[in-house]
């Protein structure tokens, strides 16, 4: 009896320490997968606010241009949407990730408006992607500025 106990305890153990491993083992695949998912949320603002500023500088092809911008738009918002927070940064970015959703309908629903603040979605494209807070201010104040009644 007495080293059937010895070898239980052993055995548990073991797989507790077996368990720490898949634990820290998890901790850290889910944190790689987080800044993946933030590297990929930062290269679809980059290549947004490429294709506005290639268009700028040609003035050829609006529409595919545009198309380009909301595609790039969807995958950010995608991807902002798979990213987490702290707790104290949590409702910051739902903020960020409600105005990100609310230019990216505005980009859709209300295209011929939307050409005449080409500019200013470049801006704030460009100041989220560097780490800029007042970008999705600006993103805000886009979408504000947009006539919802209007197409």
């Amino acid at each position: 009896m007495k080293r059937k106990m010895i070898t239980a305890i052993i055995w548990s153990f073991i797989m507790l320490i077996a368990l720490l491993v898949f634990i820290g083992l998890y901790i850290d695949k889910s944190k790689e997968i987080t800044d993946r998912f933030r590297s990929q949320y930062k290269q679809s603002i980059a290549d947004a606010a490429d294709e506005i500023d290639t268009y700028l500088d040609t003035k050829v092809d609006y529409d595919m241009h545009y198309k380009m911008l909301i595609s790039n738009i969807g995958a950010a918002r995608s991807f902002i949407f798979l990213l987490e927070e702290d707790d104290d940064k949590k409702n910051n970015m739902t903020e960020n990730q409600k105005a990100v959703n609310e230019l990216h309908y505005c980009l859709v629903k209300y295209p011929e408006q939307m050409k005449t603040k080409i500019e200013d979605v470049s801006k704030a494209l460009h100041d989220v992607y560097d780490n800029l807070d007042k970008g999705y201010d600006e993103m805000r104040a886009i979408v504000d500025s947009v006539n919802k009644m209007g197409k």
